[in-house]
């Protein structure tokens, strides 16, 4: 019992909705009743105090109280109000009884409460004049209610609890279509979860009928369908790309190895060592294969130490400056204007760095120059790398940290690159908390900003 959410949240939802309910009935209940027999008690008050008013005025006209305007009061409140008297003198002389209609209407059946001690109540009022005592005044009055105020409060209740009734079905209606709505989001989320969970593509989950809630978690839920998605198309491109590379240096060893072994050929100098720059392509692939493993491991180990950009810049600028002048491109350093400090493993930023500028030299035509700067934005700091290459088309700009991934292949076979460099670089830079950014234009160039926690 009660093992889904939906059924919880009903039972809660009519918990607190009957429990209200019953409360604020008992209270009216209750609190009218208290206030009808309290109008009650004021109402018989104020016609006793008009009896006694009219027998003190009528002595004081007349010298008695047997007159008309006394009897007609004593014969109306009888019957109206079911309020009887008795007039005694001091001496106990009885002067006035209208009791006896109480007992005349019992007869007849208007009255459905008949005389027994247990069930009347009375009281004494003293009829005095200028403080002298002339008369006792004993009044008898029915406990509880009479017919026509029983029948009144009996109505209220039946009404009373006709609206309890009809709020009772309103609450389990009401909270049956609540804990539907509330658990809706929640049912979509299970249903798209077991298809993800079965490889489905293009799982998501609606969010125009979502609380705001739910709604943050089925936008995190869409994101993690997308990159699920994204990481089985990288992983396929993966595998098709590492055959792809491994293909081609295979099956040009397998055949000049067969060749050699047919006696086709010769195993001369020259081809041996095309086998052997074969052997070394498919060794260079691999080691790239164990940098990137090695960089995108969630347990990599950096040996942070605080660096400064202008010393490494100048590291740079010695470690690269010959390969820079044998193509005949311009390698431009420009260290900082005032010392620049940053946490970083000094070996995985030369790694980082190393990687970038090369790829900016293989595509920057003879004659041209590549830049590289210090830069600082707020509590980061780091690196400038700015080419006047060939640049990267739009399309191909979000895809570029992806493995293997090349905007144009042949071009990239001829500049030897297998599609790793980069992948390498952004596992290395995410390693050390930090940010890389890359802008590009067709024909003007390329800037990578590479950005780490800076020193305080």
């Amino acid at each position: 019992m009660l093992k889904t959410l939906r059924s919880k949240i009903l039972f809660y939802l009519l918990l607190v909705s009957l429990t209200g309910i019953m409360a604020v009935s008992f209270s009216l209940q209750w609190g009218f009743e208290a206030s009808f027999n309290h109008y009650i008690n004021e109402n018989r008050t104020q016609r006793v105090s008009q009896l006694v008013n009219a027998l003190k005025l009528e002595y004081k006209e007349r010298g008695a109280f047997t007159g008309e305007r006394v009897s007609q009061l004593f014969y109306e409140q009888a019957m109206t109000d079911s309020l009887y008297y008795k007039l005694y003198t001091p001496n106990e002389i009885l002067l006035m009884d209208s009791t006896s209609i109480r007992g005349i209407m019992e007869g007849l059946g208007m009255r459905n409460n008949p005389y027994l001690e247990d069930s009347w109540l009375t009281a004494t009022e003293p009829i005095k004049l200028e403080g002298r005592t002339l008369a006792v005044l004993k009044v008898y009055y029915p406990k509880g209610f009479i017919d026509s105020e029983y029948v009144f409060l009996q109505t209220i209740k039946k009404y009373l609890l006709t609206a309890v009734a009809v709020t009772v079905l309103l609450a389990l209606f009401f909270s049956m279509l609540f804990s539907k709505r509330l658990t809706a989001g929640l049912n979509s989320l299970s249903v798209a979860v077991e298809e993800l969970t079965k490889r489905k593509k293009g799982v998501r989950v609606p969010l125009d009928d979502l609380s705001l809630e739910m709604k943050r978690l089925g936008i995190a839920f869409n994101d993690l369908s997308m990159s699920l998605e994204k990481e089985e198309r990288l992983r396929k491109e993966f595998t098709g790309d590492l055959a792809h590379e491994l293909r081609t240096p295979l099956a040009t060893l397998r055949s000049q190895i067969e060749a050699f072994q047919d006696g086709i050929w010769e195993p001369t100098p020259e081809r041996l060592k095309q086998s052997h720059n074969e052997m070394m392509r498919l060794v260079r692939l691999v080691n790239e294969l164990e940098k990137l493993l090695a960089a995108e491991n969630p347990q990599i180990r950096l040996d942070k130490i605080e660096l400064e950009a202008g010393e490494l810049l100048g590291s740079m600028k010695e470690l690269l400056f010959p390969v820079f002048r044998e193509k005949d491109v311009e390698l431009e350093v420009v260290p900082p204007s005032s010392p620049m400090v940053f946490h970083g493993d000094r070996d995985k930023i030369v790694q980082i760095l190393t990687n970038v500028i090369n790829n900016a030299l293989k595509y920057s035509p003879e004659k041209r120059k590549v830049r590289v700067s210090a830069v600082q934005e707020g509590r980061m700091a780091g690196f400038l790398v700015e080419d006047e290459g060939i640049g990267i088309a739009e399309k191909d700009l979000p895809h570029i940290f992806e493995r293997f991934y090349r905007g144009d292949k042949s071009r990239d076979r001829k500049t030897g690159g297998v599609g790793i460099g980069l992948s390498i670089v952004k596992a290395l830079v995410e390693a050390h908390k930090g940010s890389i950014h890359v802008e590009s234009e067709i024909g003007k160039g390329t800037t990578f900003k590479i950005l780490f926690p800076a020193s305080a």
